[in-house]
């Protein structure tokens, strides 16, 4: 008990009860229109004091054996003035709350949440555990008797270290000024300690809960359900996931965390797990409305374009998860780190699913109709754009992925899947690898079925040979990409188109170089020996004929690479341009000295390399060839 002198300062001449009744917020218009912690100092420490002193008759009296029934003293005067005042501090509670209870600028948020190692106050987090031994010493109790300050001895100063994260990315911030928080503090401590916990985390769960939210909905955190988020389009999923990534960082970094060392400012050591009880209350909601998005992406359709947003969203939990612990480390949290890491396992699940998915795809992609000139199938460059993609993700995807592609029934011999016995080959590559190898073969071989749509063989050549070209250069344009398929690998794609380019070389001009033959065109016998003029004549019909067609045809083929298509024009013309002008020149003067030389030779050499220009520009060209005066 206090000395005489100090009840006579701290209550003049009014008692206890007078002082309560006196804020009394029933009868008294005054006093619902003011609050006590609005007023001087000396008016919230004489009703503090009150307080104190009618808890402590009540104490006295269940000391003294007189029957008591549920809160202090249930049933007497005292306690009727104790349920007021109560009812008030439950009010002044509420009003401090949100007094200072504002949405967090998301700005803020944003950047502490990437911030260096630094905290937000700028400076480092105490050692572990520092604050747990000096609050664990704290006598409560002897702090009611000792009336000295009507405030707690809380050092509110040396509450940074309270919680003691080890997480240095975690950025707890003072979201209340260390005036308020000793006021709820010590409205805390008497409601606690009078039986009046649950109404005490209710209001502080209520306030905060709401102030969250605010702060969530600047985020762009919105209130959606599984189901609605499933039914949105995957363009506003896209930009919806990578402002979640951007607001779950900052949730739990900054804004959780905060709220969690707020909870022990004020609550840490009134009462058992007093402060884990009002965190939840103020976090449980907001934080399953955070984690419900996750969750739905995980759960929804296994499309090939979500895979990319999916691995954004777990390397984001994943690099999450520790300062979720952190932050979560109550026994009353246990569900929301269980939801978290399971979230996180079925982002990895649905990862998994979806590269297994665009396999089958791949294999099954239904296209029949030919692309026009040969050129690369819009399958090629998606397929190889979207393992591009998947090497930049290697990391994270190398962890996922642990088993081989599944090449099921492919030794067996059925048409309609690739032969795998060659697979053996890539022995020592990582899972992932060998799904990347896996998607390039069952792409090649969706290709060759394609490419048997063109009725000319020439043009089938052709296609694969842009293709499989296209795909090479995709792998040696990354180097990820080139390191995970191998140059092994990618020397075998190389032979492939190497080898579809002689195969159209071959399908296109024997049958014009077989025209330049010398066989048949010399004759002998009786008085006389030489050249068939008319045999002669017949062969540069023959050639003009089929190199006009092979022009005209060719022309419209496209060769998409510049350097491909400049290569081929050269190889082609190694062929053709000294075999013509060999047989021009063995036989020109045959022709000319005959009638109408221009019918048969019509073209010069140099009208020829100007012609192979032409090819594989993919457009039409002039009926007849331009012709150089002869």
């Amino acid at each position: 008990m206090e000395s005489p002198e100090v009840r006579r300062k701290l209550l003049g001449s009014s008692s206890a009860e007078e002082v309560i009744l006196r804020w009394d917020s029933s009868p008294s218009e005054e006093a619902r229109d003011k609050m006590i912690f609005q007023s001087d100092r000396s008016e919230i420490d004489r009703y503090l004091f009150s307080v104190d002193e009618i808890q402590l008759s009540l104490s006295s009296v269940s000391i003294d054996g007189s029957e008591v029934t549920g809160r202090c003293g249930a049933g007497n005067k005292a306690d009727s003035t104790m349920q007021i005042a109560m009812a008030r501090l439950e009010d002044e509670f509420r009003n401090i709350l949100v007094s200072h209870s504002s949405p967090l600028d998301p700005d803020l948020l944003s950047g502490l949440s990437t911030h260096s190692s630094v905290d937000a106050e700028g400076f480092l987090d105490e050692e572990p555990g520092s604050a747990r031994s000096v609050h664990a010493d704290l006598n409560l109790t002897a702090e009611l008797a000792a009336h000295s300050s009507m405030r707690s001895n809380f050092s509110v100063g040396s509450s940074s270290s309270l919680s003691s994260r080890s997480s240095y990315s975690i950025r707890e911030m003072d979201l209340f000024p260390s005036e308020a928080i000793c006021d709820l503090r010590s409205i805390a401590e008497r409601m606690i300690t009078c039986g009046y916990m649950r109404e005490c985390v209710q209001v502080y769960g209520s306030v905060r809960k709401s102030s969250i939210e605010s702060s969530l909905r600047k985020l762009g955190v919105e209130k959606l359900g599984i189901g609605d988020i499933q039914r949105l389009e995957w363009d506003q999923l896209e930009t919806k996931v990578r402002k979640w990534i951007r607001a779950a960082k900052s949730c739990i970094r900054v804004l959780f965390s905060s709220e969690k060392r707020l909870c022990e400012q004020i609550f840490y050591g009134i009462g058992t797990a007093i402060e884990d009880m009002c965190f939840m209350e103020a976090v449980k909601v907001p934080a399953i409305q955070l984690f419900n998005f996750a969750e739905a992406i995980s759960i929804s359709r296994r499309l090939p374009e979500k895979l990319f947003k999916i691995l954004d969203l777990h390397d984001a939990l994943l690099d999450l998860m520790s300062d979720i612990d952190a932050v979560f480390s109550y026994k009353a949290a246990e569900t929301i780190r269980v939801q978290a890491a399971e979230i996180l396992s079925r982002l990895g699940e649905a990862a998994r699913g979806i590269l297994s998915e665009f396999e089958n795809a791949v294999l099954r992609e239904p296209s029949q109709g030919p692309v026009p000139g040969g050129t690369i199938h819009p399958l090629t460059r998606y397929v190889m754009n979207y393992i591009s993609l998947i090497s930049d993700y290697k990391t994270t995807l190398g962890v996922l992925i642990v088993s081989r592609p599944n090449t099921g029934s492919r030794y067996s011999g059925d048409p309609t899947t690739p032969d795998m016995e060659e697979f053996g080959e890539f022995e020592g590559k990582s899972p992932l690898e060998l799904h990347l190898v896996w998607i390039i073969v069952i792409l090649q071989f969706n290709l060759e079925g394609k490419s048997k749509h063109y009725k000319d063989d020439a043009l089938a050549y052709l296609f694969v040979m842009n293709n499989v070209h296209y795909i090479v250069q995709k792998v040696k344009g990354s180097s990820d990409l080139r390191e995970m398929i191998g140059d092994d690998y990618l020397r075998k794609l190389t032979g492939k188109f190497r080898q579809a380019a002689t195969s159209y070389q071959r399908a296109t001009w024997v049958r014009v170089l077989y025209c330049l033959r010398d066989e048949g065109l010399h004759v002998s016998g009786g008085f006389s020996s030489g050249v068939s003029k008319s045999v002669l004549r017949e062969r540069f019909k023959a050639f003009n004929a089929l190199f006009e067609e092979v022009h005209r045809t060719q022309a419209t083929w496209s060769i998409p690479d510049e350097q491909l298509r400049e290569e081929l024009r050269i190889s082609m013309s190694y062929k053709l341009i000294p075999a013509y002008r060999s047989f021009l020149g063995r036989f020109r003067n045959h022709i000319e000295s005959g009638k109408h030389p221009e019918n048969y030779i019509k073209y010069s050499v140099e009208d020829l390399e100007t012609a192979i220009l032409d090819f594989f520009e993919g457009y039409p060209v002039s009926q007849h060839l331009r012709r150089r005066s002869h």
